[in-house]
């Protein structure tokens, strides 16, 4: 299967990159098209940051900045792309999954609000169910972990028995990059991704674009950080990475068909090596 490339369309004031870009509906499904021009698959609308610190938005608000760009997008969309909300409130769910979203990503894998893995199940949509302790707002205080690649993986599968018990069938995984963790415990699970991948049974998306640990790194502000996104991304893929939600769209669609040919020309040649191993034994 392909990588899916989701493309982030933030219809906040307040997000760490994006934010107040798309102050109008308009501008807002102006750029949601392009995403997909750009090679984006998915274009996963939010109505709320959830970077570490920010205060959360009523219901009702995150329902007038999201339903209108979904709506907007549908039509344009249709046969193109899907369409994923990035929320943990079921009521918000549940309005952009009637305004045409057919995926809901949701940061906390439903243990924020229950509810909304029903919901899914219900619309027959699909999930994301991504790791969080905590809520986004407090989730970087006293952060702490034993083994962070053992317990994100155990946590992680909680939420897909969840997901599987309230009769969703699409569930994908999030080991939430940058969401309570800190820089070790972000290259820890990046390093184990395929491992992780391996114990949790469904398909994997990471979110790596922008993030603080590449400015950790690198010394980088937030708007110079395309190129170590590109390597985290590149090294997510080589690791099993089914999808990568990005910012730079166009950019990292390069990022992503280099790594995915340099995975599947390794894969042929590590079956031709046990193929004509085996056969002269």
């Amino acid at each position: 299967m392909p990588v899916v490339i989701a493309g982030v369309l933030n219809r906040t004031p307040d997000s760490f990159f994006d934010g107040g870009r798309f102050p109008s509906v308009e501008a807002a499904v102006v750029t949601g098209r392009a995403l997909v021009e750009q090679g984006a698959h998915w274009v996963d609308v939010g109505g709320e940051s959830t970077r570490p610190g920010a205060e959360p938005v009523p219901e009702d608000e995150e329902v007038r900045r999201v339903v209108p760009v979904i709506e907007g997008l549908v039509g344009p969309l249709r046969g193109r792309a899907r369409i994923s909300i990035d929320t943990y409130k079921a009521g918000t769910a549940a309005a952009a999954l009637a305004a045409g979203a057919t995926i809901v990503n949701d940061v906390s894998g439903g243990r924020l609000e229950p509810e909304i893995l029903r919901i899914v199940a219900t619309r027959g949509a699909a999930v994301v169910l991504g790791h969080l302790r905590g809520r986004p707002a407090t989730m970087m205080t006293n952060v702490h972990f034993d083994d962070v690649l053992a317990e994100v993986g155990r946590e992680l599968g909680e939420r897909v028995a969840a997901a599987r018990a309230a009769g969703c069938r699409d569930i994908w995984a999030d080991p939430g990059i940058g969401f309570g963790k800190e820089l070790g415990h972000n290259l820890t699970l990046l390093a184990g991704l395929a491992e992780l991948k391996r114990q949790l049974g469904v398909p994997v998306m990471v979110g790596v674009s922008r993030k603080r640990f590449i400015g950790d790194l690198t010394g980088k502000p937030v708007h110079e950080r395309m190129m170590g996104t590109a390597a985290a991304v590149a090294l997510a893929i080589e690791s099993g990475a089914d999808a990568v939600r990005v910012h730079d769209v166009a950019e990292m669609r390069d990022v992503v068909a280099v790594s995915e040919a340099l995975v599947e020309a390794r894969a042929r040649r590590e079956k031709h090596y046990n193929i004509g191993h085996h056969g002269s034994a």
